[in-house]
């Protein structure tokens, strides 16, 4: 098994990674380089979390054996024996050998450092451009990247020169790199127990919150509100920048030098208004430079970056509201059913998408009942209690995990006492619930908030390229101190411990912070206690709170602008429910006549043919019996297609617009 359990969670955190960036990207439109750049920088990420429990394990039986050797003792077979104690160092069955893991940290910790700091906000400052070229995209982004470099610079400038200006340091390549390692890990553990301190009252509240039907509806419509105000916003936008191109296309014709940049921007266009362009499109006109001004290459550029943005921005918007519709619908059907006297789910509307078979057998309208109106609420209270639970250690051992006589730390506490046995598994399950419950909670932050239109994670292969970078850089910032802060947390540092013991690979190769004193027993042991007086403000919402005076409306359930957004926000619900549910009887109508008259109705036509070529013999009586038959089918089946084209239903007097003119609708009848 030696090396085997590292294998397989190479593998595994590969697919995990794909599964995720395959739910937020897009394989097919987006860029090759991007998908890889940050599919690299995800896998590298979860990777340094799973494999992180299997360095303090193999840590762990490195420090017996070295108690061992120091000491009598004899072989005996796969474990060492002390001679005087009997003590016994099994081998952990994730045992990996020595020499792997450092060279395995080495090449995992400097590649996301490359693509943190130098790869990926270039690929982002590219992705964004809006050049026509290959060379003209790296110049915008070199320039925009200038600034950026030449702020790390600084900052790393300035630790510089504090090392060398103090008499009692010789510079030295490892103390440089030290240096380095600790700029960045500074960065990071800042922006880490901000997003920290959000994340462990937000994920309990929220589980919490989702066994309560009233309010996940109501928040639904709230959101609803706002969407469709960021939808008719995007809608604006976008006709707007359409019109520019249009003006661009008629101006620039087909024997114009920049003619190929407006043939680039138009196939950025969506199809509908690419096919209206071309309709008025007057190619056979040449181009009288002296007769027009005549855009740039520069404004063109600036063009086409804008057309990229409203058209994903504009695509995005409308995946989220046919979402949101879906949600708010199985909401509302959630609340029906639970006072179903049968206890069967009842669907307003079908799903759209095919159900899987196998699904459909277990998860029966009986079952769905059960899970949906009885245990599902159960299940997140008690989901919400645990994961409480988890925060409140955490904070506790934020506060002090830097006491080592007496141990504070709960988490140290399970570890030590689990080392004492050697229950390697105890070990590995221990620390990697706790670095997983740490890295949810960041990382699930990271997937939540949203600055603007400037970064945003949307599901559903709706996250531009921008964003998905910019989540690429962030996951490779957060990560190197979120471990170091477990290690700590965990006495696994000896640098937290004080003590002379073999450290773990991740921190051999992490380097003594001892070089910068003021940051190893300053700044990275007392500023994880501010993790406290965020838990406090996210726990009486003091940010939405904020955020809402600004004028940024968020869902608060004593605001009065929040109200006005739910009832806003359902009437567009009832109204997209409705039109639904017209287009749905309108269908069933339609095949129901289909099914119904349509055979005879063509029986009907060949049979008035053939009449009519018989000869003039027939008696007038013998005539006229099936003539009148014709005549009273031909008339219901009349009648019956008069009714299905006039529709006929209630007025909708919410509806975007109401025929007033009764003549202009029996004409069109």
């Amino acid at each position: 098994m030696s090396g085997a359990a590292l294998g397989l969670e190479i593998v595994f955190v590969f697919f995990l990674a794909l599964f995720l960036l395959h739910r937020y990207g897009d394989f097919k439109k987006q860029h090759r380089l991007v998908i890889i750049a940050t599919l690299l920088a995800w896998y590298l990420c979860f990777l340094i979390v799973f494999i992180l429990p299997l360095d303090v394990s193999t840590t762990i039986y490195n420090r017996c054996k070295l108690a061992v050797n120091s000491s009598p003792a004899e072989s005996n077979g796969s474990y060492v024996t002390l001679a005087p104690s009997k003590q016994k160092c099994f081998k952990p069955w994730s045992y990996i050998p020595d020499g792997i893991m450092p060279i395995f940290w080495r090449v995992v910790y400097w590649t996301s450092q490359f693509l943190t700091w130098i790869l990926l906000p270039f690929m982002q400052s590219y992705a964004r451009s809006g050049g026509f070229s290959i060379t003209g995209k790296i110049k915008t982004a070199l320039i925009e990247n200038a600034i950026y470099y030449g702020t790390y610079l600084l900052i790393f400038g300035a630790f510089l020169i504090y090392v060398a200006v103090n008499p009692n340091f010789n510079l030295q390549w490892n103390q440089l790199q030290t240096i380095g390692i600790a700029a960045a890990n500074t960065w990071g553990l800042f922006l880490l127990v901000l997003l920290l301190g959000y994340g462990l009252v937000e994920i309990p509240r929220s589980h919490w919150n989702g066994a309560k039907r009233g309010y996940l509806l109501m928040k639904t419509y709230f959101k609803a509100a706002k969407l469709m105000t960021e939808k008719a916003d995007a809608e604006e936008n976008l006709e707007d920048i359409m019109e520019e191109v249009r003006k661009v296309s008629e101006s620039i014709k087909y024997n114009h030098p920049l003619r190929k940049c407006v043939d680039t921007i138009l196939k950025k266009c969506p199809t509908e208004y690419q096919e209206r362009m071309g309709r008025n499109m007057d190619d056979y006109e040449d181009f009288d430079e002296r007769q027009n001004s005549y855009p740039s290459e520069k404004s063109l550029a600036k063009l086409h970056k804008q057309v990229i943005y409203s058209v994903q921005r504009h695509r995005r918007t409308q995946v989220q509201w046919q979402i949101l519709l879906e949600q708010a619908f199985y909401l509302e059907d959630v609340a029906k059913n639970e006072s179903s006297a049968t206890r069967q789910f009842v669907h307003t509307f079908h799903s759209q998408e095919p159900e899987n078979k196998i699904i459909q057998y277990f998860y029966t309208p009986t079952v769905e009942w059960y899970w949906e109106c009885l245990l599902r609420p159960w299940f997140y209270r008690v989901l919400a209690v645990v994961l409480a639970t988890f925060s409140v250690i955490v904070v506790w051992s934020e506060c002090t995990f830097f006491s080592t006589k007496p141990v504070l730390s709960l988490f140290a506490v399970f570890i030590q006492l689990a080392e004492k046995t050697y229950n390697y598994i105890y070990i590995e399950m221990a620390c990697f619930l706790t670095i997983f419950f740490l890295s949810i909670c960041v990382y699930s932050t990271v997937f939540r908030i949203r600055v603007f239109n400037y970064y945003y994670l949307a599901s559903h292969h709706q996250t531009d390229a921008y964003s998905l970078l910019f989540s690429g850089m962030l996951f490779c910032r957060l990560t190197p101190p979120l471990c170091l802060n477990f290690l700590g947390l965990t006495h696994m540092d000896a640098t937290i411990s004080h003590k002379n013991t073999q450290p773990t690979a991740y921190t051999s190769i992490m380097g003594s912070m001892r070089v910068l004193s003021f940051i190893a027993d300053g700044f990275y042991i007392y500023y994880p206690m501010l993790v406290v007086i965020l838990c406090i403000a996210t726990y009486f919402s003091l940010g939405t709170r904020c955020l809402n005076l600004l004028g940024f409306q968020q869902f608060m359930g004593d605001s009065e602008m929040t109200s006005d957004l739910i009832d806003e926000g359902k009437e567009l619900i009832r109204r997209e429910k409705r039109k639904r549910q017209r287009q749905e009887e309108g269908e069933n109508r339609r095949r129901e006549w289909k099914e119904r008259y349509g055979n005879r109705d063509d029986s009907t036509r060949s049979r008035a043919v053939h009449t009519d070529q018989k000869e003039s013999s027939f008696s007038e009586t013998s005539a006229n019996r099936p003539l009148s038959k014709y005549t009273r089918s031909n008339g219901r089946t009349e009648r019956d297609r008069i009714e299905l084209l006039q529709d006929a239903e209630p007025l909708d007097f919410n509806a975007d617009s109401v025929n007033d003119d009764p003549l202009e609708s029996d004409s069109g009848r």
